[in-house]
This record gives structure tokens, C-alpha cells and sequence, in this order.
């Protein structure tokens, strides 16, 4: 039997946790360490996840692996068929004990609520020690945002952001003022989308052997699931997502910022990075990511708006989130302040949809795995707020769709930003709107079967009318609320006919809607 001392260390790592610098292998030596990773079914079906997100990690794992055999380390493997595969991650620990009998586990703490509450009993369930290490990827640690959050009275991300600015120096000088001299240059980041405006084409990457497998494997095990594998062209590796940055500074962050919000049918991706796969997967760093867009503006490459614009995401929001996603959790799940409950419409999952705007991100949605951040908030969000579609069945569907859905960053984002479903704990405000904001930020309603300048009755674009509907059935919480309460001295001004036909437009609309089968999202 051989002594402690010859037992090597057990790191399991996770399939978002593709980190060579990750916390559980730093010091640690190549001859007294066992890497384990994991293909489980648990986390392959817990939602029935878009075919691409499960090609690209399982791909992204593979590649690392990979890698970490080629650096001389010991990593054993274990593939969703191999045939003794305990489908969880618990499971699988098991195993991997009685084959290597280590002395210790050393894991990085998990990006979800649920997958944490399993590492917290494996020092009960294992003979060894177990030691769980924070996940130091990120800016801002849990214990730093919940002494942060602690004796606020509200949060909100503008202030957190502050910090993170002044804690990184990112976009300061002297006596911590910020670069141009205001923190936040959001107003100069709202242009609607001019005619013709195009983005140059962000890379793409041809699957290799390794992918292939994995699209082969997808294909085979979860052929039913939501999705096209036709366009998948993710970044699977650091020099890919490396690559995949290195385009978009050279070609497309100096319009980031003003186009961000704009909307262009068929124009999937306009200037966004699409590096958010990358970032969630563990490819790239974040902040490295900021610094590099801060070094884009010292060099006259971009545009304080939208290197700020950038930075704001990274370290403000997606930090954020974080942070808050763990501060609210587990009650986060169920949260239903509005008290939402009708069922999502089929046609989130087909498409099949007259409203344009609807249909494209949809269509976008299952080709690419991908909406941006617009598309997400103010077409497909705005619909299932105003629609007052139940909290847990849209919260399922963004976590199912988006490859860069992780609980940690998907929930807080729907339940709390999309859906108000939490009060406004997270936001000041429901992003509530009628179709003029679709038709102020894209070109979808020139050719949509509504007309978005007909507010009521046959023909009329639906976000209008269900937009009064919204505000009018919520009056009592939201008319306080000094943000948008002013809104409802115009819903007075109308005459009584004129509010019942928004009403009873909006009503015979939403009578329309097929509820969706409940197994798109999960197993029945």
C-alpha cells in the first residue's frame, strides 16, 4: 500500500473551469497530480441544452485535455460513453478515488448553485481531504461582493462598477477620476442602425477531428434537442478564442460601442465580440480582455465610448451578476414578483412566428446558438415580460438556447433584468417597451407582417398593446416607481374607448398563443 506521501492529489476540473492558471493546479507538480475530467449526463441533460453549446464544451474539454497531456501532465478522461460513466459528477469522483486512492481533492468552487451543493458533500462522502478553493478568475471575489452588498439598502451595478474600476485602474488617472471624465458613456452607445450598416465577419473555425467527434456524438445522443449544428464555428481553444479577440480589436471594437443596441435583420452579430463563449468556458481572462481594449484607446484604435462600453460588461455587469446570482441564491429560482404564469409560446422553440423581429433572433437563436445582448433584452425579453410569461419556463429557455448560458450569469440576467420577477432587487426598472423601441433600433419593422404604427386591432404590432396591458395590470407596484411611473399621467390622458382597445387588442392577441410541450426545455 503506498504511503500518503506516493498518493497523488486529485483536481477534478470542470467543464467551464479551462483555466490553465485555475487556482487547484497552481504549485502543484506534474508527478503528484491526478487531473480528472468529466463527461456526465447530468450536466448534458439537467435542460435539454442547444446541440452547439454541448458540441462546444464537450469539444473545448477534449482540447484541453488534450493540451494537458502535451504539457506532461496526468489527466484521465472520462467520456459521456464510456460504458461505466456513473452520469454525475459525485459519481464519477467516486470512481476516480478507488482508481488513484489520492490523498487529497483539490476543486475550484463550481459557477452553480447546484453543482456547488454537490462538491459541499464530497468531504462527507470521501475518506480523503477534500479542500475547495475559490475561483479567483474573476475581479471581484464572492466574499468581496457580499462585503460590498452587505449594508446597502439597494444595489445597484453603477456603483459596483466604480469600484471595480478603481480596484483594476482600468479607464483611471490621477486621484481616481476616470478617463474623460465621467464613468458611464452609455447615451453616446444607442445609435440605430443606419442603412446598409454590415460588421466585417467575425472568425469562424472549422471543426476538427476532435469536434467532429463531438458534433457526431451530439448528433447521436441528443439528436432531439433544440438547435443547428450546420453553423457551428466556436473558438474550442485558448489560440482560437485568442484569435477570435485578436479580430475583433483589429476589426470591429471601434463600432462596438455606438452600434450595440442596433438590431439588423440577418446581421447575427453586427460588432459584438462573441467572446462571451470564450470567457464563460475559461479560455480567455477577463481581465486581460479589458486591458487590452484600455490599450486599444491609449492607442487611438477605438473610441473611449465603447472601450468604456466593453469594460462596463466585463467587469461591471458580468461581475455583477456574479456576485448577485450568489447573494440571492437559492430563492433567486422561484422568484415571481409580478406573478407571471402563463406558459411560453411554442414559437420560441419553432420560429414560427408573423412578428419579424421575433422570428429573427429565433432563427439566430437556433443557427448560431447566439442573440446578442439587445436581442435578448428588448425583443425576446421584452415580449416574455410584457406577455407575462412564467419566470421558470423562460429562465429554462435562455439557459437551453445560448452557449454562453451558465446558471451563475443566465438566471440573474432573466429572472431579475429580463423578468422584474424579483422586484427590482437587480434592476430599477422593468425594460418594458412598445414596438416604436424596435423600430427606433432596427430595420425589422419595415418588412413585418404588423404594422408598428398601428397601435390597436387587426394588423397592429402586438408589443403595443400588450405593452399598455402590462403597465395597466401592474399599476399599483409600478406606478411609484419614479423611473417609469410618470408614464401613466399618458394612460390617463386616453379616453376610455381608446385604453379598452389597447386592452381588449391585447387580450385577444395573447389568446393566439400555444403554450410550448414542457420537453423542449426538460426530460418529462
Amino acid at each position: 500500500m503506498p504511503s500518503p506521501a506516493e498518493r497523488p492529489v486529485l483536481v477534478p476540473i470542470l467543464g467551464d473551469q479551462l483555466t490553465r492558471t485555475i487556482a487547484s493546479l497552481r504549485g502543484r507538480t506534474k508527478d503528484d497530480t491526478v487531473i480528472l475530467m468529466m463527461e456526465v449526463w447530468d450536466e448534458a441533460t439537467y435542460v435539454r441544452h442547444h446541440k452547439q453549446k454541448i458540441v462546444l464544451i464537450f469539444s473545448a474539454m477534449r482540447h484541453f485535455a488534450a493540451e494537458l497531456r502535451d504539457a506532461g501532465w496526468t489527466v484521465d478522461y472520462v467520456e459521456l460513453t464510456d460504458t461505466d460513466n456513473a452520469g454525475s459528477f459525485t459519481g464519477e469522483i467516486a470512481r476516480a478515488v478507488e482508481r488513484h486512492d489520492p490523498r487529497a481533492i483539490h476543486v475550484v468552487e463550481a459557477g452553480e448553485w447546484r453543482v456547488q451543493q454537490a462538491i459541499e458533500e464530497w468531504p462527507d462522502k470521501f475518506s480523503c481531504d477534500v479542500e475547495i478553493l475559490p475561483d479567483d478568475r474573476f475581479v471581484c471575489s464572492l466574499a468581496e461582493f457580499r462585503e460590498w452588498a452587505e449594508d446597502r439598502d439597494s444595489l445597484r451595478m453603477e456603483f459596483f462598477y466604480r469600484e471595480m474600476r478603481r480596484k483594476t485602474g482600468l479607464l483611471m488617472h490621477g486621484h481616481g477620476k476616470p478617463e474623460g471624465g465621467e464613468w458611464n458613456y452609455d447615451s453616446e452607445n444607442r445609435k440605430p442602425p443606419k442603412e446598409g450598416l454590415s460588421a466585417p465577419q467575425r472568425p469562424l473555425f472549422e471543426p476538427d477531428d476532435i469536434t467532429r467527434e463531438c458534433i457526431d456524438l451530439v448528433e447521436e445522443k441528443f439528436g432531439d434537442h433544440f438547435g443547428s449544428l450546420e453553423n457551428f464555428g466556436w473558438p474550442v481553444t485558448r489560440d482560437q478564442a485568442e484569435e477570435a479577440a485578436d479580430a475583433f480589436f483589429a476589426e470591429r471594437i471601434e463600432c462596438f460601442g455606438p452600434y450595440q443596441d442596433a438590431m439588423v435583420h440577418g446581421q447575427d452579430d453586427l460588432f459584438h465580440s462573441m467572446l462571451s463563449t470564450s470567457l464563460n468556458l475559461g479560455l480567455l481572462d477577463p481581465l486581460e480582455l479589458c486591458q487590452r481594449a484600455e490599450q486599444a484607446y491609449k492607442e487611438g484604435k477605438a473610441p473611449l465610448n465603447g472601450v468604456e462600453g466593453f469594460i462596463r460588461q466585463i467587469i461591471g455587469w458580468r461581475e455583477y451578476v456574479r456576485g448577485f446570482y450568489w447573494l440571492q441564491m437559492p430563492h433567486l429560482q422561484r422568484a415571481n414578483a409580478l406573478n407571471a404564469q402563463r406558459g411560453l409560446p411554442e414559437f420560441f422553440w419553432t420560429g414560427d412566428t408573423d412578428m419579424r423581429c421575433l422570428a429573427d433572433c429565433i432563427r439566430s437563436t437556433r443557427d448560431n446558438a447566439h442573440a446578442h445582448h439587445i436581442q435578448r433584452l428588448m425583443v425576446l425579453g421584452n415580449f416574455c415580460l410584457i406577455a407575462g410569461i412564467s419566470p421558470r419556463e423562460v429562465q429554462d429557455w435562455y439557459l437551453v438556447v445560448y452557449a454562453d448560458a451558465y446558471e451563475w450569469v443566465e438566471l440573474p440576467n432573466v429572472a431579475a433584468m429580463v423578468l422584474y420577477a424579483d422586484g427590482g432587487e437587480l434592476a430599477s426598472k422593468p425594460y418594458a417597451a412598445s414596438g416604436n423601441y424596435i423600430n427606433k433600433m432596427s430595420n425589422y419593422c419595415s418588412d413585418c407582417a404588423y404594422s408598428v404604427s398601428k397601435k390597436t386591432g387587426e394588423g397592429a404590432c402586438p408589443f403595443n398593446a400588450l405593452y399598455w396591458h402590462f403597465m395597466h395590470r401592474h399599476r399599483d407596484t409600478l406606478e411609484s416607481n419614479h423611473r417609469i411611473g410618470r408614464i401613466y399621467s399618458n394612460w390617463d390622458r386616453m379616453d376610455e374607448d381608446r385604453r379598452e382597445d389597447y386592452l381588449n387588442s391585447a387580450e385577444s392577441f395573447l389568446k393566439t398563443l400555444t403554450p410550448a410541450d414542457k420537453s423542449w426545455a426538460r426530460q418529462a
